[in-house]
This record gives C-alpha cells, sequence and structure tokens, in this order.
C-alpha cells in the first residue's frame, strides 16, 4: 500500500495519576531521521520508544513530542519501623527502673525518635510507567500512519493519471515516427528532381538514405522501454515502502525520453517528447513524497 511521507498522530494515555501524550509530526526526508523529545524522567524508556516506532515508521523525517504529568508526585507516605520502637521504648523502661524516675514515655515520644517514622515519596513502578508510553507511542503512531496511508492514496491516483496520460503520448510518438520518415523520403525526391531535373533517380541510393535517416531517429527501442518501466511502476505502487523504488524507475523514464527527444527530427514528435518529460518531472515531484 503506498504511503506518503507527511502526516501527524496524537494519541494519550495513562491511568487514575499518570497521563502520557505523544505527538507524531512527519515530513519528506531521503532516509529515517527522528527526532525524540521527552522528559527526562523518561529518557530511560527512549530505547523501548525507538524500538516501537521501527514497527511503523521506515523513512520520513518524524519529530516525537512527549509529554508528562503525575499527579502522585510530591505525595508522602511513613514507613513505620515497628523494631525500632519496641527497642526504644524498652530502653526508657530501662531507665526508669536503674535510676527509679517516672517513665512518663507517651506514643508522641517514641514517634519523635530518630528512623521510627520515615518519610518517603511514592513509589514509581517503572514497568507500568513503560506501558503507558509505548502505548502511547503506538497510538500516535497507528495515527501518523492512518494520515500517511490517506494521503498516499490521493498521491496513487494523481500517477496513476500521469502514467495514462504518459501513454497517450507514447502512442502518438509511435504512430508519428512512420508519417516523419515518409515526409522525409518526400522531401528527398522533390529536392533530388529540383535538382537535377528530368535526370532519372538512383532508387538504391535513395532507399539507402531513408534507411540511414530511419535508423537515426527510430525510437522504438525508447518507447518500448518507456511501456515497460510505465507497466513496472504501476506494479511497484502496490508494495510497501517502495519510494525509492519508483525513484529510480523515474529516472530511467526521463533517460529514455530525453534520448527520444534528441532523436526527433520533427516537431509534432519533439513536442510530445517535451510533454512526456514534464509528466515524468511531475512524478518526479510526487514520489519524494513517497515513503
Amino acid at each position: 500500500m503506498l504511503k506518503s511521507m507527511t502526516g501527524f498522530g496524537r494519541f494519550e494515555a495513562g491511568d487514575e495519576f499518570r497521563r502520557i501524550t505523544v505527538e507524531m509530526k512527519a515530513v519528506n526526508h531521503r532516509y529515517c531521521e527522528i527526532t525524540l523529545k521527552m522528559p527526562k524522567k523518561l529518557n530511560i524508556f527512549e530505547a523501548a520508544v525507538r524500538t516501537k516506532r521501527k514497527q511503523f515508521i521506515n523513512r520520513g523525517k518524524v519529530d516525537i513530542f512527549v509529554t508528562y504529568t503525575d499527579s502522585s508526585e510530591g505525595q508522602i507516605s511513613l514507613t513505620y519501623n515497628k523494631e525500632l520502637a519496641a527497642e526504644y521504648l524498652r530502653r526508657f523502661s530501662q531507665i526508669s527502673e536503674e535510676f527509679g524516675i517516672e517513665n512518663d514515655v507517651k506514643t508522641s515520644t517514641v514517634a519523635r525518635m530518630p528512623d521510627v517514622l520515615v518519610p518517603e515519596e511514592a513509589d514509581t513502578d517503572d514497568g507500568k510507567l513503560e506501558e503507558i508510553l509505548l502505548t502511547a507511542i503506538e497510538g500516535a503512531a497507528k495515527q501518523l500512519v492512518e494520515t500517511r496511508t490517506a494521503e498516499g492514496e490521493r498521491l496513487k491516483s494523481d500517477i496513476l493519471a500521469k502514467l495514462d496520460g504518459m501513454l497517450v503520448y507514447v502512442d502518438e510518438i509511435e504512430k508519428r515516427m512512420p508519417e516523419v520518415v515518409k515526409e522525409y523520403r518526400e522531401r528527398i525526391i522533390e529536392k533530388v528532381k529540383e535538382l537535377l531535373g528530368d535526370t532519372k533517380l538512383d532508387e538504391s541510393a535513395l532507399a539507402t538514405e531513408i534507411v540511414l535517416y530511419s535508423d537515426r531517429i527510430c525510437v522504438d527501442e525508447e518507447m518500448v522501454r518507456l511501456r515497460a518501466h510505465i507497466a513496472h511502476m504501476r506494479d511497484c505502487m502496490e508494495e510497501e515502502n517502495c519510494g525509492r523504488k519508483l525513484d529510480f524507475i523515474a529516472q530511467e523514464m526521463n533517460r529514455e525520453a530525453n534520448t527520444t527527444l534528441s532523436k526527433c527530427g520533427d516537431l509534432k514528435a519533439a513536442d510530445c517528447a517535451i510533454n512526456l518529460k514534464t509528466e515524468i518531472e511531475k512524478i518526479r515531484e510526487q514520489i519524494q513524497n513517497i515513503e
């Protein structure tokens, strides 16, 4: 399926506290260039993100923007060290007995002792966070592919229409070339009669000249190759990631059109060859957008 390299995708994923939003913007590029911008907290997952995008993106310049919000950040929990609290109470009781003083220890007293109650930030589940991030990456990538595919179908329709137009010019050139030879023969005969009067024509020499001229302007091979290239391009557009191959075929088409133009000894045929080159150039411009 033909896909453009231009597209956009956005997706949001998360849980009760954390939300991750991913935006992807893609434009044309000869190769695959990925720019990834995300919060430092998520940098440990960069390799996983790049691996995930390979499932969806093979060519183009793609900017990936990741935003992350966590409403649980700053929430504090207290860890209660029961064994340490028991040890404090035992020591307080021991002091009371040894020195004969009242043991007036209260709960608040024990709670203020070092390391009995330890404040801790809520733990971050890296595995769950990675799952949320990759879900958002996949969702945005799928949307990007959808927009690329829709644009690719429009490009495909346009290219197919231009290929049909090229076949019309090929037909006109093929029909015109025998006429060109015939007109050349008539001009030669007329010119010889004008110069030699009633002198009998040397049919052998005339035939040799016509054959040499016909061979010089013959574009049969070019037309056959152009038809083959057109058919090949149609077939390739049904393949995945065919942009580079289509560009190569377009270059070969342009080469055949240039050769045809250089051989044409006729204004009408040359005009068709110029139109061929124009259509090929338009196709090449469109192909630069194809993945």
